[in-house]
């Protein structure tokens, strides 16, 4: 398993919640559980506890991404070292559940945690990953969906560094949105030149006549 591939946690746990639509699906032990995927035996350690534990590591998550998405690189690496001090964890070489054709182990690096519940096995895996995708690709790679209100947070894997929405959803909402705007100032534009050209007329005076 690809290290890159547990950032993917921090996204999951950060869009549980969106401040600007006054919505949060972080409610339940279910909800925690579901966000481990297919990690079951992580998932099995939840409790209810974990969903207060589970929101405070949330915010610090969105933090971090708030920051990068403001251009504040220093900020962001700095609140992303704090969660990898708090929550640590142990790579390891591990070949289990894949073989190649001869039936050797193919060796990848997994990262252990060493939790005392779950959400700080949750909070280093997750730290973890995205700590491996800003050192790899960069800080500005994290971002906030620019389609309002949405905000979701997102990894940009594009070749060029171009992604500005979380989803082709609201990718196509910012475009409709645009075109619409765009038809608004056309349809507005004849008749505000109308107007202009009619008060740049000039007035006869009462004395010419």
């Amino acid at each position: 398993m690809e290290l890159a591939y547990y950032s993917d946690y921090a996204v999951r746990l950060v869009n549980t919640e969106e401040p600007a639509r006054g919505t949060d699906t972080l409610t339940s032990v279910e909800a925690v559980r579901g966000l481990f995927g297919a990690n079951q035996s992580a998932a099995r350690r939840a409790t209810e506890a974990d969903v207060t534990r589970f929101r405070s590591v949330r915010a610090r998550l969105r933090a971090v991404f708030e920051a990068a998405d403001a251009g504040d690189e220093t900020l962001g690496v700095d609140l992303l070292n704090s969660l990898l001090l708090e929550f640590p964890v142990s790579p390891q070489i591990s070949g289990h559940d894949f073989r190649d054709d001869d039936g050797r182990p193919l060796w990848h690096m997994h990262l252990a945690d060493h939790p005392s519940n779950a959400t700080a096995g949750y909070a280093a895996t997750a730290a973890m990953g995205l700590a491996f995708h800003l050192t790899e690709h960069g800080v500005d790679r994290l971002g906030l969906c620019e389609a309002p209100p949405c905000r979701n947070a997102y990894l940009d894997t594009s070749t060029n560094r171009s992604r500005r929405y979380c989803s082709d959803r609201c990718a196509t909402r910012a475009n409709v949105a645009a075109y619409r705007a765009r038809k608004r100032l056309e349809a507005e534009r004849p008749e505000s030149t109308g107007r202009a050209a009619d008060s740049a007329q000039p007035t006869t005076a009462s004395g010419d006549r």
